[in-house]
């Protein structure tokens, strides 16, 4: 299979290193993107031979978070378009989150919005000392809806109240203090600390390895049909609200919204 916006390479000891391959777009994800995501995912998750999964991006940034150019067609689009493009995303999070190999993510430059929805449905995310994270959402009137399930799971509704509604940026000793990193290394290290915690992996069974893995999913957090389709119709609820057209207009003409005040 071949990729537009990813690239998969299967070592002889069956690690996948998936890499996110938007460099000039700091890794945003596209409509393109999305849709390659889900399909591999399925990919993955039935190759025998893939014992761990690496999750990685190219270039200066993990995920910065919506592409841009997505961003703006949500603009003049109608509800029911705007609920289709945010339920391939939160499928798109649910294939990732479901697939039974270890998903260890390799966090580096910015990690904001969607960016940290892939370290929260990987299994350990291991971040670069000078990693920088956000869910930025409520800076352009919106809210961090599909993601949230993931989210919240991962780091507990207390932990991701005021993260969810600062849009505070954080550094990667908070990120790990929330719960959204695992470990935090200094960036040159990064690589060698991945293959140090991909290391068990290869080392038992791996069907044992999915099915605890489904395990653990199935006693945690339940993220249902009803959930996400929950989290689809609050997204379309506030793309229609004076703040989000405001708030996506500034943000698009390079100029401050009217309610931000000076600190």
């Amino acid at each position: 299979m071949t990729f537009e916006t990813l690239r998969l390479f299967v070592d002889d000891r069956g690690v996948a290193r998936l890499t996110l391959a938007r460099p000039e777009k700091h890794n945003a994800l596209s409509s393109v993107m999305i849709d390659e995501l889900t399909d591999v995912a399925g990919q993955l998750g039935v190759d025998r031979f893939v014992r761990v999964v690496e999750l990685t991006g190219e270039g200066a940034s993990f995920c910065a978070g919506g592409d841009l150019g997505w961003m703006k067609a949500q603009v003049d689009a109608d509800r029911e378009t705007r609920k289709a493009e945010a339920r391939r995303l939160a499928l798109m999070f649910k294939a990732l989150n479901d697939l039974e190999k270890p998903v260890i993510a390799r966090v580096h430059g910015n990690a904001f919005g969607g960016g940290i929805g892939l370290l929260s449905v990987s299994d350990v995310a291991i971040g670069a000392d000078t990693a920088k994270f956000g869910l930025t959402e409520t800076r352009l009137g919106l809210i961090p809806a599909t993601i949230s399930p993931y989210v919240v799971a991962r780091i507990g509704e207390g932990r991701a109240r005021p993260l969810f509604m600062s849009g505070r940026i954080i550094d990667a000793h908070e990120a790990l203090a929330a719960g959204l990193l695992t470990r935090v290394v200094p960036a040159v290290k990064l690589d060698a600390a991945i293959e140090a915690e991909m290391a068990p992996y290869l080392q038992v069974a791996p069907g044992a390895v999915g099915r605890s893995k489904a395990l653990a999913r199935s006693l945690g957090m339940p993220i249902t049909e009803a959930i996400i389709a929950a989290t689809i119709e609050r997204l379309a609820d506030i793309w229609e609200t004076a703040e989000a057209r405001e708030g996506i207009s500034a943000f698009l003409e390079r100029r401050e919204p009217s309610w931000r005040k000076p600190v």
